[in-house]
């Protein structure tokens, strides 16, 4: 049983990455386990905060620089300290016609892990992926959420999603979950 805040950026984000031919792409997931389910012809994780997208793009042993296809980063910029420096180094780390799928709360309760710093709308993601480097017109962005997911989780732990209870209705006014993708 999936999370209520996830059930509908994960779809939408298995549509997006389906749509990049999974198969034929190298992939680097920051944080995470969303990339695993798509069939990458190769997928490595790299989990914050061992290590930091904000100190500088990956590197192999010998300090050469890191490239990918598609770079993945799922519920992880809001705990970031510079997220704007992390985007630029994710923008280094992708090969030209790579993409950038991340995904972010926007109304969801504070998290720590091991710190919540951020939050963003779809068109803050876009404005933070334009400033970080990527163009505006190679950016898709959207968000989902209503004010009956808003409530759901307000306690101590993320409500699970009941199919038979739970609307995936979208109401603009309550956002609770963003996503992008961007190409380079």
């Amino acid at each position: 049983m999936a999370f209520y805040n996830r059930v509908v950026y994960k779809r939408e984000a298995k549509r997006l990455i389906d749509g990049l031919d999974p198969a034929t792409k190298t992939c680097a997931e920051i944080s995470g386990g969303m990339g695993q389910g798509f069939g990458f012809k190769s997928i490595e994780e790299f989990h914050y905060p061992e290590y930091d997208i904000c100190r500088g793009p990956f590197r192999d042993a010998k300090g050469k620089l890191r490239k990918f296809d598609v770079i993945i980063a799922d519920q992880v910029w809001e705990h970031l300290d510079r997220p704007y420096a992390a985007t630029q180094n994710v923008l280094k780390m992708l090969n030209t016609g790579g993409h950038f799928y991340i995904c972010v709360p926007f109304y969801v309760r504070y998290h720590l892990f091991p710190v919540d710093c951020s939050r963003w709308s779809a068109r803050g993601l876009t404005n933070l992926l334009i400033e970080s480097g990527f163009e505006e017109d190679k950016i898709v962005a959207d968000q989902w959420g209503n004010l009956e997911c808003a409530r759901a989780d307000c306690g101590m732990k993320f409500s699970k999603f009941d199919r038979e209870k739970n609307s995936l209705e979208n109401d603009p006014k309550f956002p609770i979950v963003a996503w992008a993708l961007a190409r380079k």
